[in-house]
């Protein structure tokens, strides 16, 4: 019997209660096919943290670069300093670091209801628009290109 025929017990658990080990088994066999089909490797996390005098962790930049882009997951400034060009110097350093790994862009996106513009003031363009996520709002997602840097 092929492998294609071959027919195998499972079960099907769905759960809000999740683990590393769970994602880790998910995501382990996806990379190994998405290594052999387009060489996708070489992630590699990105943070940049803002601390306060007592070194906690006030806010950052937490991402991850791979595949020749840097993706910027979370990214908050405090609002106690926010309008201090502190957005700016944080992504332009992840951006450079990014560059120096070898990317070529960057992506991200932003909630209709947070900082599109200040994306779009430094390079960003909407290159997808999910609307009514949360309802009511739009979701945009945003690239630049770093070559030109």
């Amino acid at each position: 019997m092929s492998a294609a025929n071959h027919v195998v017990d499972y079960t099907i658990t769905l759960t809000d209660a999740v683990t590393a080990e769970m994602e880790k088994a998910i995501a382990t066999p996806l990379t190994q096919y998405n290594m052999s089909q387009a060489g996708l490797s070489g992630a590699r996390a990105l943070a940049i943290l803002i601390k306060d005098a007592d070194e906690q962790i006030i806010g950052g930049l937490w991402g991850k670069t791979g595949g020749g882009w840097l993706f910027t997951q979370l990214f908050v400034i405090p609002e106690s300093l926010r309008g201090q060009g502190l957005g700016t110097k944080l992504l332009h350093l992840a951006e450079q670091e990014a560059i120096e790994r070898g990317c070529h862009g960057a992506w991200l996106d932003t909630f209709e209801f947070q900082a599109r513009a200040f994306y779009e003031r430094l390079g960003y363009s909407c290159f997808g628009q999910l609307e009514d996520y949360p309802m009511g709002f739009s979701r945009f997602f945003m690239k630049k290109s770093l070559r030109s840097q």
